[in-house]
Protein backbone atom coordinates (compact mmCIF):
# COMPACT_ATOMS: atom_id res chain seq x y z
CA UNK A 1 0.00 0.00 0.00
CA UNK A 2 1.69 3.18 -1.20
CA UNK A 3 1.64 6.34 0.84
CA UNK A 4 0.49 8.89 -1.74
CA UNK A 5 -0.50 11.34 0.99
CA UNK A 6 0.90 14.79 1.64
CA UNK A 7 0.22 14.25 5.34
CA UNK A 8 3.03 12.40 7.14
CA UNK A 9 1.28 12.26 10.51
CA UNK A 10 -2.08 12.86 12.16
CA UNK A 11 -2.95 14.54 15.44
CA UNK A 12 -5.32 12.72 17.81
CA UNK A 13 -7.54 15.36 19.42
CA UNK A 14 -8.82 13.01 22.16
CA UNK A 15 -12.24 12.30 23.64
CA UNK A 16 -14.75 14.94 22.50
CA UNK A 17 -16.01 17.05 25.37
CA UNK A 18 -13.43 15.77 27.87
CA UNK A 19 -10.95 18.65 27.67
CA UNK A 20 -9.12 19.40 30.91
CA UNK A 21 -9.77 15.92 32.38
CA UNK A 22 -6.49 14.34 31.31
CA UNK A 23 -5.25 13.51 34.81
CA UNK A 24 -8.45 11.83 35.99
CA UNK A 25 -8.87 9.93 32.73
CA UNK A 26 -5.26 8.75 32.86
CA UNK A 27 -5.65 7.24 36.32
CA UNK A 28 -9.03 5.65 35.58
CA UNK A 29 -8.14 4.17 32.20
CA UNK A 30 -4.71 2.99 33.34
CA UNK A 31 -6.31 1.11 36.24
CA UNK A 32 -8.94 -0.55 34.04
CA UNK A 33 -6.34 -1.37 31.37
CA UNK A 34 -4.10 -3.02 33.97
CA UNK A 35 -7.04 -5.10 35.20
CA UNK A 36 -7.82 -6.15 31.62
CA UNK A 37 -4.25 -7.28 30.99
CA UNK A 38 -3.86 -9.13 34.29
CA UNK A 39 -7.30 -10.74 34.18
CA UNK A 40 -6.97 -12.07 30.63
CA UNK A 41 -3.39 -13.20 31.17
CA UNK A 42 -4.43 -15.16 34.26
CA UNK A 43 -7.45 -16.68 32.50
CA UNK A 44 -5.30 -17.69 29.52
CA UNK A 45 -2.69 -19.22 31.84
CA UNK A 46 -5.40 -21.13 33.72
CA UNK A 47 -6.86 -22.58 30.50
CA UNK A 48 -3.42 -23.56 29.23
CA UNK A 49 -2.19 -25.13 32.48
CA UNK A 50 -5.25 -27.13 33.58
CA UNK A 51 -5.94 -30.44 31.76
CA UNK A 52 -9.59 -30.22 32.87
CA UNK A 53 -9.96 -27.07 30.76
CA UNK A 54 -8.63 -28.62 27.55
CA UNK A 55 -12.10 -28.78 26.00
CA UNK A 56 -13.62 -26.93 23.01
CA UNK A 57 -15.44 -24.39 25.18
CA UNK A 58 -12.28 -23.36 27.03
CA UNK A 59 -10.21 -23.53 23.85
CA UNK A 60 -12.41 -20.78 22.39
CA UNK A 61 -12.32 -18.96 25.73
CA UNK A 62 -8.52 -18.93 25.49
CA UNK A 63 -8.82 -17.42 22.02
CA UNK A 64 -11.15 -14.78 23.47
CA UNK A 65 -8.54 -13.89 26.10
CA UNK A 66 -5.91 -13.46 23.39
CA UNK A 67 -8.34 -11.26 21.48
CA UNK A 68 -9.10 -9.15 24.57
CA UNK A 69 -5.39 -8.64 25.24
CA UNK A 70 -4.86 -7.42 21.68
CA UNK A 71 -8.05 -5.41 21.33
CA UNK A 72 -7.51 -3.34 24.47
CA UNK A 73 -3.86 -2.78 23.50
CA UNK A 74 -4.70 -1.45 20.03
CA UNK A 75 -5.94 1.96 21.13
CA UNK A 76 -5.40 2.44 24.87
CA UNK A 77 -1.55 2.66 25.14
CA UNK A 78 -1.39 5.58 22.69
CA UNK A 79 -4.27 7.24 24.52
CA UNK A 80 -2.52 6.84 27.89
CA UNK A 81 0.66 8.26 26.36
CA UNK A 82 -0.86 11.55 25.27
CA UNK A 83 -2.98 11.80 28.44
CA UNK A 84 0.32 11.70 30.37
CA UNK A 85 1.55 14.73 28.45
CA UNK A 86 3.35 13.17 25.49
CA UNK A 87 2.75 14.12 21.87
CA UNK A 88 -0.67 13.50 20.37
CA UNK A 89 0.89 12.95 16.93
CA UNK A 90 0.61 9.54 15.24
CA UNK A 91 2.39 8.73 11.98
CA UNK A 92 0.49 7.96 8.79
CA UNK A 93 1.67 4.33 8.95
CA UNK A 94 0.86 4.15 12.67
CA UNK A 95 -2.66 5.42 12.04
CA UNK A 96 -3.17 2.84 9.29
CA UNK A 97 -1.83 0.08 11.57
CA UNK A 98 -4.12 1.11 14.42
CA UNK A 99 -7.16 1.15 12.14
CA UNK A 100 -6.23 -2.26 10.68
CA UNK A 101 -5.87 -4.02 14.03
CA UNK A 102 -8.96 -2.35 15.46
CA UNK A 103 -11.18 -3.70 12.68
CA UNK A 104 -9.32 -7.00 12.43
CA UNK A 105 -9.87 -7.75 16.11
CA UNK A 106 -13.39 -6.31 16.07
CA UNK A 107 -14.36 -8.63 13.21
CA UNK A 108 -12.62 -11.55 14.93
CA UNK A 109 -14.69 -10.84 18.05
CA UNK A 110 -17.94 -11.11 16.07
CA UNK A 111 -16.86 -14.41 14.51
CA UNK A 112 -15.55 -15.79 17.80
CA UNK A 113 -18.75 -15.07 19.74
CA UNK A 114 -20.68 -16.75 16.92
CA UNK A 115 -18.47 -19.84 17.06
CA UNK A 116 -18.81 -20.00 20.85
CA UNK A 117 -22.60 -19.84 20.49
CA UNK A 118 -22.44 -22.73 18.00
CA UNK A 119 -20.31 -24.71 20.47
CA UNK A 120 -22.96 -24.28 23.17
CA UNK A 121 -25.70 -25.19 20.66
CA UNK A 122 -23.98 -28.49 19.83
CA UNK A 123 -23.26 -29.22 23.52
CA UNK A 124 -26.90 -28.79 24.61
CA UNK A 125 -28.90 -29.78 21.53
CA UNK A 126 -26.64 -32.66 20.37
CA UNK A 127 -24.81 -33.83 23.52
CA UNK A 128 -24.18 -37.38 22.28
CA UNK A 129 -22.49 -36.11 19.12
CA UNK A 130 -20.66 -33.23 20.78
CA UNK A 131 -17.27 -34.96 21.02
CA UNK A 132 -17.40 -36.01 17.37
CA UNK A 133 -18.60 -32.66 16.01
CA UNK A 134 -16.32 -30.48 18.14
CA UNK A 135 -13.17 -32.57 17.81
CA UNK A 136 -9.77 -30.82 17.89
CA UNK A 137 -9.42 -30.43 14.12
CA UNK A 138 -12.78 -28.67 13.51
CA UNK A 139 -12.17 -26.47 16.56
CA UNK A 140 -8.76 -25.43 15.24
CA UNK A 141 -10.26 -24.75 11.81
CA UNK A 142 -13.05 -22.62 13.31
CA UNK A 143 -10.59 -20.64 15.44
CA UNK A 144 -8.24 -20.09 12.50
CA UNK A 145 -11.20 -19.04 10.35
CA UNK A 146 -12.16 -16.31 12.81
CA UNK A 147 -8.69 -14.77 12.68
CA UNK A 148 -8.32 -15.10 8.90
CA UNK A 149 -11.77 -13.59 8.37
CA UNK A 150 -10.83 -10.66 10.61
CA UNK A 151 -7.62 -10.04 8.65
CA UNK A 152 -9.41 -10.09 5.28
CA UNK A 153 -12.11 -7.75 6.56
CA UNK A 154 -9.58 -5.27 8.00
CA UNK A 155 -7.34 -5.39 4.93
CA UNK A 156 -10.24 -4.35 2.69
CA UNK A 157 -11.31 -1.45 4.92
CA UNK A 158 -7.76 -0.21 5.57
CA UNK A 159 -6.70 -0.31 1.93
CA UNK A 160 -9.79 1.62 0.81
CA UNK A 161 -9.33 4.22 3.55
CA UNK A 162 -5.61 4.92 3.11
CA UNK A 163 -5.44 4.83 -0.67
CA UNK A 164 -7.16 8.20 -0.60
CA UNK A 165 -4.93 11.33 -0.63
CA UNK A 166 -4.69 13.24 2.65
CA UNK A 167 -3.45 16.74 1.98
CA UNK A 168 -5.41 19.06 4.27
CA UNK A 169 -6.19 19.02 7.97
CA UNK A 170 -4.43 16.40 10.06
CA UNK A 171 -6.46 16.70 13.26
CA UNK A 172 -8.38 13.45 13.97
CA UNK A 173 -11.38 14.43 16.11
CA UNK A 174 -11.21 11.27 18.19
CA UNK A 175 -8.91 9.37 20.53
CA UNK A 176 -7.80 6.78 17.95
CA UNK A 177 -7.78 6.31 14.19
CA UNK A 178 -11.16 4.97 13.09
CA UNK A 179 -12.78 5.21 9.67
CA UNK A 180 -15.47 7.82 10.56
CA UNK A 181 -12.80 10.06 12.11
CA UNK A 182 -10.16 9.68 9.37
CA UNK A 183 -12.23 9.79 6.16
CA UNK A 184 -13.39 13.44 6.59
CA UNK A 185 -9.70 14.45 6.32
CA UNK A 186 -9.30 12.95 2.83
CA UNK A 187 -8.91 15.24 -0.18
CA UNK A 188 -10.38 12.67 -2.57
CA UNK A 189 -13.90 11.30 -2.76
CA UNK A 190 -14.42 9.00 0.25
CA UNK A 191 -17.87 7.81 -0.90
CA UNK A 192 -16.72 4.30 -1.87
CA UNK A 193 -14.85 3.74 1.41
CA UNK A 194 -17.82 5.06 3.39
CA UNK A 195 -20.29 2.78 1.61
CA UNK A 196 -18.06 -0.28 1.89
CA UNK A 197 -17.25 0.32 5.57
CA UNK A 198 -20.88 0.97 6.54
CA UNK A 199 -22.18 -2.05 4.60
CA UNK A 200 -19.32 -4.34 5.60
CA UNK A 201 -19.23 -3.49 9.30
CA UNK A 202 -23.01 -3.24 9.74
CA UNK A 203 -23.85 -6.32 7.68
CA UNK A 204 -21.18 -8.42 9.33
CA UNK A 205 -22.35 -7.53 12.83
CA UNK A 206 -25.98 -8.17 11.89
CA UNK A 207 -25.23 -11.60 10.40
CA UNK A 208 -23.17 -12.68 13.42
CA UNK A 209 -25.78 -11.42 15.88
CA UNK A 210 -28.55 -13.20 13.93
CA UNK A 211 -26.63 -16.49 14.01
CA UNK A 212 -26.05 -16.11 17.75
CA UNK A 213 -29.74 -15.38 18.26
CA UNK A 214 -30.70 -18.48 16.25
CA UNK A 215 -28.34 -20.66 18.28
CA UNK A 216 -29.70 -19.46 21.59
CA UNK A 217 -33.28 -19.75 20.41
CA UNK A 218 -32.66 -23.42 19.69
CA UNK A 219 -30.82 -23.76 23.01
CA UNK A 220 -33.74 -22.17 24.86
CA UNK A 221 -36.20 -24.60 23.24
CA UNK A 222 -33.98 -27.54 24.18
CA UNK A 223 -33.62 -26.36 27.78
CA UNK A 224 -37.40 -25.89 28.08
CA UNK A 225 -37.87 -29.56 27.17
CA UNK A 226 -35.69 -30.75 30.06
CA UNK A 227 -38.00 -32.04 32.76
CA UNK A 228 -35.88 -31.70 35.88
CA UNK A 229 -35.22 -28.28 37.39
CA UNK A 230 -31.64 -29.27 38.20
CA UNK A 231 -31.03 -30.29 34.60
CA UNK A 232 -32.37 -27.00 33.28
CA UNK A 233 -30.22 -25.03 35.70
CA UNK A 234 -27.12 -27.01 34.77
CA UNK A 235 -27.75 -26.49 31.06
CA UNK A 236 -28.41 -22.78 31.50
CA UNK A 237 -25.31 -22.28 33.66
CA UNK A 238 -23.10 -23.44 30.78
CA UNK A 239 -24.51 -20.60 28.62
CA UNK A 240 -24.99 -17.80 31.14
CA UNK A 241 -21.41 -16.52 31.00
CA UNK A 242 -21.43 -16.39 27.21
CA UNK A 243 -24.80 -14.63 27.13
CA UNK A 244 -23.51 -12.03 29.60
CA UNK A 245 -20.35 -11.47 27.54
CA UNK A 246 -22.39 -11.03 24.35
CA UNK A 247 -24.66 -8.52 26.11
CA UNK A 248 -21.60 -6.53 27.23
CA UNK A 249 -20.15 -6.58 23.71
CA UNK A 250 -23.27 -5.89 21.64
CA UNK A 251 -25.27 -3.85 24.16
CA UNK A 252 -23.32 -0.58 23.94
CA UNK A 253 -23.13 -0.82 20.15
CA UNK A 254 -26.89 -1.36 19.83
CA UNK A 255 -27.56 1.57 22.17
CA UNK A 256 -25.37 3.99 20.22
CA UNK A 257 -26.72 2.98 16.80
CA UNK A 258 -30.34 3.26 17.95
CA UNK A 259 -29.73 6.92 18.76
CA UNK A 260 -30.99 9.12 15.87
CA UNK A 261 -28.27 11.75 16.45
CA UNK A 262 -25.68 10.37 18.89
CA UNK A 263 -23.36 12.86 20.56
CA UNK A 264 -19.59 12.52 19.99
CA UNK A 265 -19.06 12.13 23.74
CA UNK A 266 -21.59 9.27 23.94
CA UNK A 267 -19.93 7.59 20.97
CA UNK A 268 -16.52 7.84 22.65
CA UNK A 269 -17.88 6.39 25.90
CA UNK A 270 -19.37 3.45 24.02
CA UNK A 271 -16.08 2.84 22.22
CA UNK A 272 -14.19 2.87 25.53
CA UNK A 273 -16.69 0.34 26.92
CA UNK A 274 -16.01 -1.91 23.92
CA UNK A 275 -12.25 -1.36 23.76
CA UNK A 276 -11.42 -1.51 27.45
CA UNK A 277 -14.22 -2.24 29.91
CA UNK A 278 -15.59 -5.35 28.17
CA UNK A 279 -12.11 -6.99 27.89
CA UNK A 280 -11.60 -6.25 31.60
CA UNK A 281 -14.98 -7.78 32.54
CA UNK A 282 -14.73 -10.97 30.45
CA UNK A 283 -12.31 -12.78 32.84
CA UNK A 284 -14.67 -12.02 35.74
CA UNK A 285 -17.73 -13.11 33.78
CA UNK A 286 -16.20 -16.47 32.84
CA UNK A 287 -14.64 -17.22 36.23
CA UNK A 288 -17.07 -16.03 38.91
CA UNK A 289 -19.66 -18.78 38.34
CA UNK A 290 -17.32 -21.40 36.88
CA UNK A 291 -15.94 -23.91 39.36
CA UNK A 292 -13.43 -25.37 36.90
CA UNK A 293 -11.89 -21.98 36.14
CA UNK A 294 -11.83 -21.07 39.84
CA UNK A 295 -10.08 -24.33 40.63
CA UNK A 296 -7.50 -23.79 37.87
CA UNK A 297 -6.83 -20.23 39.04
CA UNK A 298 -6.52 -21.28 42.70
CA UNK A 299 -4.00 -23.99 41.77
CA UNK A 300 -2.11 -21.61 39.48
CA UNK A 301 -1.70 -18.62 41.82
CA UNK A 302 -0.09 -20.47 44.79
CA UNK A 303 2.50 -22.00 42.45
CA UNK A 304 3.37 -18.58 41.08
CA UNK A 305 3.53 -17.14 44.60
CA UNK A 306 5.78 -20.00 45.75
CA UNK A 307 8.16 -19.50 42.84
CA UNK A 308 8.35 -15.77 43.52
CA UNK A 309 8.93 -16.46 47.23
CA UNK A 310 11.85 -18.78 46.50
CA UNK A 311 13.43 -16.17 44.26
Amino acid sequence: MRNQSWVSEFLLLGIPGAEGQDGALLLLLAAVYTCALLGNALLLAAVASSPRLHTPMYFFLGNLSIFDLGFSSTTIPKMLAYLSGRSRAISFQGCATQLFFYHCLGCTECFLYTVMAYDRFVAICHPLRYTAIMSPRPCAALAAGTWVGGCVHATLLTSLTFRLPYCGSRGVSYYFCDIPAVLPLACGDPALAQRVSFTNVGLLSLICFSLILCSYTRIGIAIAKIRSTEGRQRAFSTCSAHITAIACAYGPVIIIYLQPDPSPLLGAIVQILNNLVTPALNPLIYSLRNKDVKSALSSLLPRRSLVLGKK
